[in-house]
């Protein structure tokens, strides 16, 4: 086994799971999920079937990934987010055939207690503050905050804020990376 699952967890048969991902306490991997390489998984996290985690994902405590979502590589999970698969539940209706897509594009942040209404897409390298609820797709290194959420600015693959000057562009204090703010789209251009 390249992997590591404490044994407190439950791995069911017919999952893929990479080369050094971790499975800490008390977390429930159902068969046919598929989770790369390099993952850390947290206490208390359930991976339901069908879901695709991408490589280098990391799921805090108590993050509970339906049927239906997709996450990049290098995607972040906040301790407690929330997501969902159908938008109307009943207890006494099955929707089990309407459940709807979520893609968490590479890099994306979710923050602590955010919740993601399925059916959207996050984009690369977004960043979703704690306790926001995301009821649209979101574009590319958007920030987003509040409920409903609202976008607030534009985040660096590193995580921090950009600035953009006159000439629309923006340099990550931390990588030197320049970015384009170009009709309400941002990219890396060096």
């Amino acid at each position: 086994m390249s992997y590591y699952v404490h044994p407190s967890s439950i791995i069911d048969e017919n999952c893929e799971i990479g080369e050094g991902t971790k499975i800490w306490h008390f977390s429930h991997v159902m068969s046919g999920a598929k989770i790369g390489n390099n993952c850390n998984l947290g206490q208390n996290v359930v991976v339901s079937p069908k879901v695709v985690l991408g490589n280098n994902v990391r799921v805090q405590n108590n993050v509970s990934i339906y049927e239906g979502v997709i996450c990049e590589d290098d995607v972040f999970l906040g301790p407690s987010m929330v997501l969902t698969n159908v938008i109307n539940p009943r207890s006494a209706v099955s929707r089990k055939d309407q459940y709807k897509k979520t893609l968490i594009k590479k890099g994306a942040s979710i923050g602590a207690n955010a919740t993601i209404v399925c059916g959207n897409t996050i984009g690369e390298f977004a960043f979703v503050g704690a306790g926001a609820v995301v009821t649209k797709d979101i574009p590319a290194f958007a920030l987003i905050v509040g409920n409903p959420g609202r976008q607030k600015g534009w985040m660096s693959e590193y995580g921090h804020k950009l600035n953009f000057n006159s000439e629309n562009t923006a340099i990550c204090p931390e990588s030197k990376q320049e970015y384009l703010l170009e009709n309400n789209v941002v990219k890396r251009i060096r």
